[in-house]
């Protein structure tokens, strides 16, 4: 089985959208009168959810009019926030086909069909032409992903000269062992950290410059210690399951966010900013 597959089956269900519809219903939301809003407790599947992916789009300077290209979309979360929020005009790409479908059914339910697109594509083989975006997004992405070189090169290729790659990735910036599972990997098979200096290594080799870079820890923490305890709470409550991702997760999402919650905390990962910017 390829990496790709593999990856794929991680994150598939294949119930996702009956799921996270039947607990919209159960929050007295109409799944068929939907503002992007809605969702962000569920559909932004990293650290710091909608806030740091509105504060990533500040930093890349994502505005009106700017074609952007969202790698590794998940279900669609930040290019609908990039679509409403920021007027951008989003395609989004993703190897899990269920991703995808989901990702392009709330898009449709939330009226922003016409801003956000999606397809099921390969970061590494991506089907545009080169010159083709003005911004381009990694949002917790890169941990899945063995061949970085190539994902910076594709990103590269069809970014317009002046163009910026902004990435958000778990990052390893300590010693230690990882403890599995962890949200984007059961085990290391799918799961290729890397430290920031390597990624600014690998964008400065794809022709890129590095314009900056932040350690997003704290925000980690804070994020990932009430995800831990929603996730608990959630499992133990009575009645109806809370929108949040523990719903695209899983029934383990607790330990896996636990485990990533102590690798952030001793100081092995973090959540990453770097940007990239095409001459």
């Amino acid at each position: 089985m390829g990496i790709e597959t593999a990856v794929s089956e991680h994150y598939s269900s294949g119930r996702l959208e009956d799921v996270l519809l039947s607990a919209l219903r159960d929050a007295g939301i109409d799944p068929d009168s939907l503002q992007p809003g809605d969702l962000f407790p569920a559909d932004e599947l990293h650290v710091g959810g909608a806030v740091a992916a509105h504060e990533l789009a500040e930093a890349a300077g994502i505005s009106q009019g700017h074609r952007v290209l969202d790698l590794g979309c998940g279900i669609g979360g930040p290019a609908r926030l990039f679509a409403s929020q920021f007027g951008a005009e989003v395609v989004g790409v993703d190897v899990t086909e269920e991703f995808v479908h989901t990702a392009t059914s709330f898009t449709r339910r939330c009226g922003l069909a016409e801003l956000a697109t999606f397809v099921t594509a390969s970061a590494l083989a991506l089907p545009f032409d080169e010159n083709n975006f003005d911004r381009a997004t990694l949002l917790h992405v890169g941990m899945n992903i063995e061949d970085k070189g190539t994902l910076f090169s594709e990103a590269f290729r069809v970014l317009k000269p002046g163009g910026v790659f902004a990435v958000f990735d778990i990052m390893r910036t300590g010693e230690g062992e990882v403890t599995y599972p962890v949200p984007w990997a059961a085990d290391a098979a799918i799961s290729f950290l890397e430290t920031p200096e390597q990624y600014s290594s690998r964008g400065l080799a794809a022709g890129f410059s590095v314009e900056g870079r932040r350690d997003r820890r704290e925000l980690g923490i804070e994020f990932l210690t009430k995800m831990q305890r929603a996730a608990a709470q959630g499992a133990d409550a009575p009645g109806p399951p809370r929108l949040g991702l523990p719903l695209v997760l899983g029934p383990d999402s607790g330990r896996r966010v636990g485990n990533l919650l102590a690798a952030v905390q001793a100081g092995i990962l973090a959540p990453v900013e770097i940007l990239f910017r095409k001459p």
